[in-house]
């Protein structure tokens, strides 16, 4: 999809009157506005209301929402290396409602500025899985500060819109009480996205379009996708701009109320065309001395929550989740993937901003074979793991989280030496996180 068809739709649409303000605010009222100007200890962030600053750009329609995530983590026992890591992310995200501005109705922009530092135990426990999600962004080694998200959405109608521009794409595959960044709920990047669309940038360059049936985003949303299919938030992403070099992607979720209490229900798919190394690089490998490669990677996703427990109507309660992902097995490695567990949020009446969460997670891997004169090997097998984890509010803007992990690590083996090899045991790994939202 072009960017002339996305002005030649808004355009359209604006002569024919599909855009109606007056019906959208109807349709989806103004959220109240954040506490801002509360108590030191009550307010929603620590920098507060920047003097009123902050509360009057936010009702007209420019928001900022600031944090700074540390994490420290350490494998205790199996896995790898045993040593404690320290790192942490700040991110800042702008929101801009042209509506709310003055401009025109139906336009959001998006910036996300994001950056990493120090290290983590991801490379240490012998886990395709990484165990802090939360240093995996914007790029995962070194120390960075990056842009992965400039993007424009415009809702030609209460119904739809179109969206384009470098895109944060980890806002797909929603759950309730397991999605993210590992900065609020599980650090196992297992339960805040689904892993078997690994095969999907980060922050590529992309377009697409969102429906929302009901006009309610939140009872139901659909949408299709075209980002670039290499790409990387440290790169503006045009220098990796091909058609040959692309992933269409659909998804669909939907809220259910089964028995009276709030669930969802998601569905999503996509297809890449970049062409991959094969995973079995067995006579071809020998007699060539090259990798084959092959084109083509398609993934198959689904993800459900359902409370079993309300409070209120403010999103309080327990409830259940769990995902399932299937693959094609080569290129993609990760052939299937299921997790499950139990999250909750704000179940003690006098702690209303409290979390945690119990999970379980299984995949199902397509070892790389590399055939030599002698043997061929089998690197990898099925990975496990489990997680739980209490966020505590000591404020709203204070968050303290400690985190315990158990894993059965995919990689069989370490090379200690120029001919030993030792086993990698089941790790486990223990954790703190601090979260400050300023």
């Amino acid at each position: 999809m072009t960017r002339a068809y996305l002005v030649t739709v808004f355009t359209v649409a604006t002569m024919l009157g599909m855009w109606d303000p007056v019906r959208a605010d109807e349709q989806a009222p103004a959220a109240a506005p954040a506490p801002y100007s509360a108590g030191f200890f009550e307010r929603s962030t620590l920098t507060g209301d920047w003097g009123g600053v902050r509360n009057d750009l936010a009702e007209k329609g420019v928001k900022f929402d600031l944090s700074l995530t540390q994490v420290g983590q350490g494998v205790v026992s199996g896995g790898k290396n045993g040593t404690w890591e320290y790192g942490g992310r700040g991110n800042l995200t702008t929101n801009i409602d042209t509506q709310k501005l003055g401009l025109w109705p139906g336009g959001f922009f998006t910036l996300e500025v994001e950056g990493n530092y120090a290290d983590s135990v991801n490379g240490k426990t012998g886990a395709l899985m990484p165990v802090n999600s939360n240093q995996l962004f914007p790029v995962p080694t070194g120390d960075n500060l990056n842009i992965p998200q400039l993007s424009f959405a415009q809702f030609v109608c209460p119904y739809a819109g179109v969206l384009l521009g470098k895109l944060d794409t980890t806002s797909a595959d929603a759950n309730e009480f397991a999605h993210g960044k590992g900065d609020r709920q599980f650090f196992n990047m297992a339960f805040g996205l689904n892993p078997s669309a690994a095969t999907v940038p980060y922050s590529p360059l992309g377009a697409g379009v969102i429906v929302l049936p009901t006009g309610d985003p939140d009872r139901a949303i659909l949408n299709a996708m075209v980002v670039q299919a290499q790409a990387s938030a440290s790169t503006s992403g045009f220098e990796n701009l091909s058609a040959e070099k692309l992933v269409t992607s659909g998804e669909g979720r939907v809220r259910t109320d089964f028995f009276g209490l709030t669930g969802h229900q998601l569905v999503g798919g996509f297809y890449s065309n970049k062409t991959f190394a094969e995973l079995d690089q067995r006579l071809r490998f020998v007699l060539t001395n090259r990798f084959a490669s092959k084109e083509g990677s398609w993934t198959v996703y689904y993800n459900f929550d359902q409370y079993l427990y309300e409070t209120d109507d403010q999103g309080h309660g327990v409830g259940v989740f769990a995902r399932f992902g299937a693959s094609d097995g080569n290129p993609n490695l990760l052939h299937y993937f299921y997790s499950a567990g139990v999250g909750g949020k704000g179940v003690i009446p006098s702690r209303p901003n409290d979390q945690f969460g119990l999970g379980y997670y299984y995949v199902d891997v397509t070892s790389p074979t590399l055939q030599g004169p002698l043997q061929t090997r089998s690197f990898l097998r099925d990975e496990w793991g489990f997680e739980a984890y209490y966020n505590v509010a000591i404020t709203p803007w204070l968050l303290l989280t400690p985190d315990i992990q158990v894993i059965g690590p995919s990689q069989k083996q370490q090379i200690t030496g120029l001919r030993s090899r030792t086993n990698i045991d089941t790790a486990a790994v223990l954790g703190f996180r601090l979260q400050v939202v300023l």
